[in-house]
């Protein structure tokens, strides 16, 4: 089975941080402005439309574990 290969930029790498934290899939994220760490999660799936979301902070932490259970720094929404 063949992954499609995500963009590289910075707001697709955020956009993917917020669609994993948005559906609580398990893992570990950290952002900034100069770096993003994804262990875990999943890539946005775009069919049948393209996932919206996006993180309106510069930096922030978050561990989503199993059982829906999340901790962030991020309080805000991730409406587009």
């Amino acid at each position: 089975m063949k992954t499609k290969k995500p963009k590289t930029n910075q707001s697709e790498k955020l956009r993917t941080i917020a669609y994993s934290m948005d559906l609580l899939i398990p893992g570990i994220y950290i952002w900034c402005p100069w770096f993003t760490l994804k262990i875990g999660g999943s890539y946005p799936d775009d069919n049948p439309y393209r996932y919206p979301g996006m993180i309106h902070s510069s930096t922030g932490v978050a561990i989503v574990l199993p059982g829906y259970k999340i901790f962030t720094s991020y309080q805000g929404s991730y409406d587009a």
